[in-house]
């Protein structure tokens, strides 16, 4: 079983190999690939019914005598292959965020984040990925990005995924086998509801670097004499909101 994101919110067009075959002509695809006896043997192919890409055949043990694959390097493999187990871990007071992700200063990386961290930036509509485990009843604060729609599957535990917009705010619970999907520069939060923890896979659609911007971050980097106006407080009491933990 595979859990797969796309970067487009289009329908996805795709093009099988048996589906392009099919759709050429006969005599093309013989001149094409040359097989022993021509078109007469382009001939012998049948399309199926069912859609190949998704059935196997039923008699595939007589038709596959032999497949072997070779182990590719590694250099190759992660430009693919994202290791989540292998890359940093960023926890938070609620949970712990881990990331494959592309870093401009790769100091401190090991050699399979180094990897991946420089394939991602080679690819134009690469996936960033992470995993988010938020600790029983703790929040994931509310936040947005700057560059990236953010997509999410959760694979244990239930909470609460809620969306902020101007004077609007959706709810809505989450669980096991539920997607997510918060657009680009949409203020969101994610808290666990359940004794055990609450775990997502996230994409990205950057390969760059995130940008996020947390409610804490901007709230105390915003002046004292501005909150004060705009929520007609008294300005010592925004003293009392502690400064970010880095």
């Amino acid at each position: 079983v595979f859990l797969l994101f796309f970067t487009t919110h289009e329908e996805l067009q795709t093009l099988d190999v048996d589906d392009a075959f099919f759709s050429t002509p006969e005599d093309i695809a013989a001149r094409a690939l040359k097989p022993q006896g021509g078109v007469n043997f382009i001939r012998t192919f049948k399309k199926q019914v069912e859609d190949q890409a998704i059935n196997l055949p039923p008699n595939l043990n007589e038709l596959v005598q032999n497949a072997t694959y070779v182990q590719s390097p590694d250099k190759l493999v992660w430009q693919y292959f994202y290791n989540l187990k292998g890359s940093a871990k960023y926890p938070f007071p609620g949970g712990i965020f881990q990331w494959a992700r592309y870093r401009i200063n790769g100091t401190g990386l090991n050699e399979t984040e180094k990897i991946f961290s420089e394939s991602l930036n080679k690819h134009e509509n690469t996936l960033t990925l992470a995993t988010l485990r938020i600790f029983s009843n703790g929040l994931g604060q509310p936040h947005f990005h700057f560059n990236a729609n953010e997509m999410g599957y959760v694979i244990s535990g239930c909470g609460q995924a809620g969306v902020i917009l101007s004077g609007v705010t959706a709810n809505f619970n989450i669980g096991i086998g539920d997607v997510i999907f918060f657009p680009v520069g949409t203020q969101h939060y994610i808290k666990s509801l359940c004794d055990e923890d609450l775990l997502l896979i996230l994409a990205y659609n950057t390969g760059n670097q995130l940008e996020t911007l947390r409610m804490n971050d901007y709230f105390h980097g915003t002046a004292d004499h501005i909150l004060a106006q705009l929520f007609w407080k008294e300005q010592a009491e925004f003293k009392k909101f502690p400064t970010p933990a880095k």
